[in-house]
């Protein structure tokens, strides 16, 4: 299974999607502007309602929301994406204040609240818009995921899994989800998330990526 090609996205629309509201459990804007001492970082790791729950759920993050990243199509529908049609992968924008978690504890939560290995799906989930992906907003969050994508390989390796299958690269635009994707978990407490772990720690955090 492969992206579709910029020549046959869907040609997608001008006007963004409306987000009105404030994050259900954080209180907080979903979108910019954002206060002075915060980072923007986007991830992809399966179905973006059990990846948000992940992220509003560490400490030092100011905000999250849901949308779409990585493809050609703008401002896509949710129906859209699920073609396959636009390249984009369901995303989580996460807003955090690096003086209370850093870029890498993110990674961290990321490589291990997902399998990382299984290309263009997560468990059930089959398409490319459920791949792995880092969508980095600066080169030094690229270098950060770089270096933590290969030392979870190596832990990974070790355990007998396979190789990590995540895209790692620079953010292109990241386009909101229909708003009522947004902290959907908080909204529906019975709802479904098809994440699956590897079980597998991410040698990433407090300790930095030194040596």
């Amino acid at each position: 299974m492969e992206k579709v090609d910029a020549a046959h996205a869907l040609g997608g629309r001008a006007a963004p999607m409306a987000v009105a509201r404030r994050h259900l459990v954080l209180d907080a804007p979903l979108v910019p502007p954002f206060p002075a001492g915060t980072e923007r970082a986007i991830f992809a790791m399966g179905c973006f309602w059990g990846a948000e729950r992940i992220f509003w759920q560490i400490d030092g993050v100011f905000t999250t929301a849901v949308g779409y990243c990585g493809g050609f199509t703008p401002n896509p529908t949710y129906e859209e994406v699920c073609t396959g049609l636009t390249a984009h992968a369901e995303s989580v924008l996460c807003v955090f204040r690096p003086a209370r978690v850093s870029y890498e504890q993110l990674l961290s939560a990321f490589f291990e609240g997902h399998d990382p290995t299984q290309g263009m799906r997560q468990g059930n989930d089959v398409g490319t818009q459920y791949r792995s992906a880092v969508f980095a907003t600066s080169d030094v969050q690229l270098d950060a995921a770089r270096a933590a994508a290969s030392r979870y390989q190596e832990r990974l390796c070790a355990a007998g899994l396979g190789e990590i299958t995540t895209e790692l690269v620079l953010a292109g635009p990241f386009y909101y989800a229909e708003e009522y994707h947004q902290q959907y978990l908080a909204a529906n407490p019975g709802g479904y998330c098809g994440l699956g772990s590897t079980g597998v720690s991410c040698p990433v955090g407090v300790a930095g990526l030194e040596g």
